[in-house]
């Protein structure tokens, strides 16, 4: 029959026949078991770890418990994943276990050492998932302690707004009974008030009011009473003394509304003549009218001097001729073109620029 030789395959008995391969399968085995085992081991350390994790927290879950009841449940979840925890790191536990004995098995059956190695290395593998697993629960419960946490807070801070408000409510509900007890207080002292008011009212003297059937006819004094008013005389002037608003044209009402002489004047159509002195006119007695009267002396060819005729400080102009008589001081002086001819002074000097003819011809 063929036996196993090594990779050199089936052949003679008689050869070279070796178990170095045999050997090293057995070596093989051998580590993949110790492998298995420090798997093993730290899956056993991740299981203690997720153990310590379910304690704490089922302790926070308790705690958060006690703070609040809306706290309980999510307490309730954090022990159920503890719980999971604790199970699966008891999985990781047993297959610990299973991974050992395989190791055990691989190092005694040279034959079922290859077996051995795929089971301990598929255990392995399982117990590092596990612990993962156990890691991942652990640190799911420390959340849901931490929002037990959070609601047990919360629920604290509820618990004290509320009573607050009921505080509130309490000092509200006082001030309303202390209100009412007011207006209870106010009511009466109106109603006593009242009483009083209407007791005086009934013993009040009213011999001395004025009554309004009589038409202020029980005034003491009418005339006092017009003063008071403030009536004028035409209070107690019959209406016939006065000339009807009716009677009065609607040329004659423009001027009864104006405000001024000077407006009644311009209402009229007046000019500045209906307030200039008489005296500013002629008269009938001074013969003409004033649109025929002499507008300009030089028009009057037969002028008259009715007295003496006073130049009132100014010169006698004899126009285009160029002559000009005028006082100079006390002296009467002719001039031609503005130059002084001729002066006849008050001592009778008679005083002349050119020579004087006497008894010449003119």
């Amino acid at each position: 029959m063929a036996i196993f030789r090594g990779d050199g395959g089936a052949g003679d008995a008689n050869t070279d026949v070796t178990i170095n391969s045999v050997t090293e399968k057995a070596t093989a085995a051998a580590n993949s078991a110790d492998s298995a085992a420090s798997s093993a081991t730290s899956a056993s350390t991740s299981a203690s770890n997720a153990s310590t994790s379910e304690t704490n927290a089922s302790n926070s879950a308790t705690a958060a418990a006690t703070s609040a009841s809306g706290a309980s449940t999510s307490a309730s979840n954090a022990s159920t994943s503890a719980s999971t925890a604790s199970t699966q790191a008891t999985n990781a536990s047993n297959s610990a276990t299973a991974a050992a004995s395989s190791a055990t098995a691989a190092a005694t059956s040279e034959t079922n050492a290859e077996t051995a190695e795929t089971n301990a290395a598929s255990s392995a593998s399982t117990a590092t998932t596990k612990a993962s697993e156990a890691a991942t629960s652990a640190t799911t419960a420390t959340t849901k302690a931490s929002e037990a946490s959070t609601s047990a807070t919360n629920a604290a801070t509820s618990a004290s707004t509320a009573s607050t408000q009921a505080t509130n409510a309490s000092n509200s509900a006082s001030a309303a009974s202390t209100s009412e007890t007011n207006a209870a207080n106010s009511a009466t002292a109106a109603a006593t008030s009242a009483s009083e008011a209407a007791a005086s009212a009934a013993s009040l003297d009213t011999s001395s009011f004025m009554q309004k059937a009589n038409n202020l006819s029980d005034l003491a004094n009418a005339g006092t009473a017009r003063t008071n008013l403030g009536l004028g005389t035409a209070a107690t002037t019959a209406s016939t003394d006065y000339v009807a608003a009716s009677a009065v044209s609607t040329f004659g009402g423009t001027l009864i509304d104006d405000a001024d002489a000077s407006t009644a004047r311009t209402t009229l159509g007046l000019g500045t003549a209906a307030t200039t002195a008489s005296t500013a006119y002629a008269t009938a007695a001074q013969g003409t009218l004033a649109d025929s009267a002499l507008q300009d002396v030089v028009d009057d060819t037969t002028p008259q001097l009715g007295g003496d005729l006073d130049t009132n400080g100014n010169s006698v102009d004899f126009g285009a001729s160029g002559w000009s008589i005028a006082l100079s001081g006390s002296n009467l002086v002719f001039s031609y073109n503005g130059t002084a001819k001729v002066k006849f002074a008050s001592d009778g000097e008679i005083v002349t620029v050119d020579d004087v003819t006497a008894f010449g011809t003119i």
